[in-house]
């Protein structure tokens, strides 16, 4: 039976990673120590969801594990020997980040670094599949000439028609703190590849979610708006009058095109990972898709001041994916993931 190591498991894409390969013969070592509760407190809390890996997934095994924790990484990997690593353990918010930088740089940067090393000195032949975010490219996105409409911002530039590409510049613009940890590990997992010849894989997400996301105003835009409106609780629009735009993938996606690096697996790449322009929605837009699935209107406040770093306007291409892997494409539409959302929460609050 083949054995595959997901860091992060008890959090979104990790848990979807899980289940996903799981249910294809795989067995599963999940590294978790609930850090999202320390992050962001109670309400990050993925306790539930390690429970729920446990008790339904036959060939599970749970390693409470701090990924800061160099010499626990060197021997758990040591001692696994997986045929495969997905590594989606991080500090995950660009707000929280400037709050606590050493604990951010060194769980996003150090941590990703005792992995890779941990990794090279079993073996070189592991596929390393490391979730890093589109913060890398800081805020040059922003320098793209854009056109205000009713409900949104879009790019003007028929050049990004098709949405932000892999050669776009991570250089020169202000990233947050956590970008530019998330900077330093996506550029480690490139190095690991190219300078030691590992397949190594960079997944430059926007909006990852999915039912299973324990969503906090500091990260986990749809699940936090969802849940918002569920509880009839104010939510804060940070700038750009609410226009700003994300495009959302669900994690089932996520695991989906994994599947196909780890298949074909190549060395040092990097792809954007997002819905693509068919799954974008801005703030004011994700507002009438809540009120639309739950029936309740929202509550919310506007504040002029927007995230340090954060988009106006961000989309992923995503033809560099599909010609690397042509069999993969995006299969859950946002009305689906809408959907999804909002009966993940209502069964959450009734339980």
């Amino acid at each position: 039976m083949k054995k595959l190591l997901v860091t992060g498991s008890s959090g979104l894409i990790g848990s979807e990673v899980c289940t996903y390969f799981a249910a294809r013969g795989w067995h599963i070592h999940g590294v978790d120590n609930n850090q999202r509760a320390v992050f962001f407190g109670p309400q990050g809390d993925t306790r539930w969801n390690q429970e729920r890996l446990k008790s339904s997934l036959p060939h599970f095994t749970h390693h409470e594990l701090d990924i800061r924790d160099r010499q626990g990484v060197l021997a758990l990997i040591a001692r696994v020997r997986p045929d495969a690593i997905v590594h989606t353990a991080a500090q995950p918010s660009h707000d929280r980040a400037a709050q606590i930088p050493f604990d951010d740089f060194d769980t996003n940067a150090v941590g990703t670094l005792n992995l890779l090393e941990a990794t090279r000195r079993v073996s070189t032949a592991i596929p390393f599949v490391h979730m890093s975010t589109n913060k890398v490219y800081g805020d040059a996105p922003n320098n793209i000439p854009m056109t205000e409409l009713e409900t949104r911002w879009d790019y003007a530039d028929p050049q990004y028609r098709e949405g932000i590409p892999e050669t776009f510049t991570i250089d020169q613009s202000k990233h947050s703190l956590f970008g530019a940890s998330k900077v330093a590990a996506d550029v480690m997992v490139q190095e690991y590849g190219r300078y030691f010849g590992m397949s190594t894989c960079c997944l430059r997400g926007g909006c990852l979610t999915g039912p299973n996301h324990s969503g906090v105003e500091l990260h986990g835009f749809l699940s936090y708006l969802v849940k918002c409106n569920l509880e009839g609780r104010k939510y804060t629009i940070f700038g750009y009058k609410g226009k700003q735009v994300r495009d959302n993938i669900h994690s089932f996606d996520v695991a989906r095109f994994i599947e196909h690096f780890l298949e074909k697996p190549r060395v040092a790449e990097a792809y954007n990972l997002g819905g693509g322009k068919d799954n974008t929605c801005s703030i004011l837009e994700a507002f009438q898709l809540a009120e639309k699935h739950t029936g309740r209107p929202m509550v919310y406040e506007y504040s002029h001041k927007a995230r340090e770093g954060d988009h106006i306007c961000y989309y992923s291409d995503l033809r560099k994916m599909k010609s690397h892997y042509p069999d993969w494409d995006i299969t859950r539409s946002l009305d689906q993931i809408f959907d999804e959302i909002v009966q993940s929460w209502k069964a959450r609050m009734n339980a």
